[in-house]
């Protein structure tokens, strides 16, 4: 065992997406910091952010319809789906800088254009989405956006899902051709390739055993090495907890009190997958159907194409899964050790309140391949068994906490809990995650370095010329920066002359 204590000015814990794009709009900000990333496994993005472990869905709200709500008097609240989709054009705008910066050189190993659709079937749902449509067409934000009930252009846009199709009651589909797939996966690698460069001292194979706070006000961490054993202290100013499902409980042993309260609710992801090449070349597109009655939001079925060491396949789910790990490779005693006194009625408060939704978990749980093949075939009718085979993705830990909307509510999204002082962070949560990536860490910046903020302003809008300005006031705004983006991306020139209209 080793004393040994290392002082640094930033310690990141986890190497995963988030970590990754806050490390990096750091060093651009103030490259003469001194950064720390402390994972436990031995490369970066092997959990939530590794390409298997997520659908790889640029979240831009093009084709999700659990981000557009239809209210009681029938009307489409369409205020997330627009928020989602804000950020998603940070994303791009920091990526491009990058890519410009030459801090990225092939951003076509981590993002490609692949068409965002929407496919209902009946009539209820197909009311839905042409409201949800017509909400939408004129939307500077969503522009380029087709509607289409002819089941003869369906079959133009998705002949894999039409082919041997019952044509038995309505369908309806929108297609946009400017979404994007994204390796997440290799987009964490790349990040902290270039961070390794600008020598930040990324130790892999460290777990951080526990937090408390100096008496300097400092962070100091027990940091253990897996392979060794040997144990040392590291201190930092700043501490921001990225550790994915593992966040929650480093955030209870820091102490602080915006933390207390607060519990988490595992979910595990299951796809089937399909690699034969002559199915997947039949299907190019992101299509997003409607949850069953009853399933939470994260259970909204799609069939994706995805694009891994350019090599394209299809997903289709997700399946819902439970396993009380707060990580895929974390301990099966995960959910059990995050029970606490602070926040044991709350999630008391969530089990009762969300019986339905481990009624839900229990049959997913149970399901054999061949029901999962039969819902399958609700998207592709004439999916062939042998074909598909299971995926494990990753965990995702739902944040369970007490609202306006009473005791112990499961909350799906992402937040930021963080200190009064702003020394420490901590990220919480799952989709839309990855996507919004940059946006979530520049909500952390603002809040944990408020006095640097106005000194740091010029720099942030260099590598986001929109910061601070609502695209959606902006129509020529939004224009000029996804041709911008697209052509340092490299995505298509159709998407490119798309956003030039």
């Amino acid at each position: 065992m080793s004393n040994r204590q290392t002082n640094t000015d930033v310690i990141l814990i986890g190497a995963g997406i988030m970590s990754a794009t806050l490390g990096s709009l750091l060093k651009e900000l103030v490259p003469d910091w001194n950064i720390t990333v402390l994972e436990r496994r031995a490369t970066a993005g092997e959990e939530s952010s590794n390409e298997w472990n997520n659908a790889g869905t640029g979240h831009s709200s093009l084709c999700e319809l659990n981000y557009t709500v239809e209210k009681p008097d029938g009307s489409i609240d369409i205020s997330k789906a627009i928020k989602v989709n804000e950020e998603y054009q940070v994303s791009r705008q920091f990526w491009s800088y990058l890519v410009n910066s030459n801090l990225i050189r092939n951003p076509q190993d981590f993002i490609v254009p692949v068409p965002h659709m929407s496919f209902v079937q009946g009539e209820q749902d197909v009311n839905f989405l042409r409201k949800r449509y017509k909400a939408l067409e004129h939307n500077p934000l969503f522009d380029g956006m087709e509607y289409s009930e002819d089941p003869a252009k369906l079959k133009e846009w998705i002949p894999l899902m039409m082919k041997d199709r019952k044509l038995d009651q309505p369908i309806a589909a929108t297609r946009i051709e400017s979404g994007t797939d994204v390796n997440f996966g290799a987009l964490t690698r790349i990040l902290f390739d270039h961070l390794k460069s600008e020598n930040v001292d990324i130790k892999f194979n460290h777990n951080v055993d526990d937090i408390k706070r100096a008496r300097d006000g400092s962070w100091e961490l027990k940091v253990r090495n897996v392979e060794t054993g040997a144990v040392e202290r590291q201190t930092a100013k700043f501490v921001f907890i990225g550790g994915g499902g593992g966040s929650l409980h480093l955030l209870q042993k820091s102490g602080i009190p915006e933390g207390k309260g607060i519990g988490g609710f595992p979910v595990s992801g299951l796809f089937m997958v399909c690699q034969n090449p002559e199915v997947v070349a039949k299907h190019r597109a992101k299509v997003y159907g409607q949850a069953p009655v009853g399933a939470p939001p994260m259970s909204v079925p799609h069939l994706d194409t995805r694009v891994i060491d350019k090599k394209e396949s299809l997903f289709f789910g997700p399946f819902a899964g439970f396993s009380p790990k707060f990580l895929k490779f974390g301990s099966m005693f995960d959910l059990s050790s995050s029970v606490k006194g602070h926040n044991l009625v709350t999630m008391m408060a969530a089990g009762v309140k969300n019986v339905s939704l481990t009624t839900y978990l229990i049959k997913q749980v149970m399901l054999s391949k061949e029901k999962r093949m039969e819902a399958l075939r609700e998207f592709v009718p004439n999916a062939n068994s042998e074909d598909w085979e299971l995926l494990v993705a990753g965990q995702r830990v739902q944040i369970i906490k007490d609202t306006a909307a009473g005791k112990g509510t499961l909350q799906f999204g992402t937040e930021v809990i963080s200190a009064a002082d702003g020394s420490i962070a901590a990220l919480l949560g799952a989709s839309p995650g990855a996507s919004t990536a940059v946006s979530v860490m520049l909500e952390v910046i603002k809040k944990c370095f408020p006095g640097h903020i106005k000194e740091w302003e010029p720099k942030i809008k260099e590598m986001i010329p929109s910061y601070g300005v609502s695209l959606l006031k902006n129509p020529e705004l939004i224009r000029q920066h996804q041709l911008s983006t697209a052509r340092a991306l490299g995505l298509s020139e159709k998407v490119s002359l798309q956003a030039s209209h």
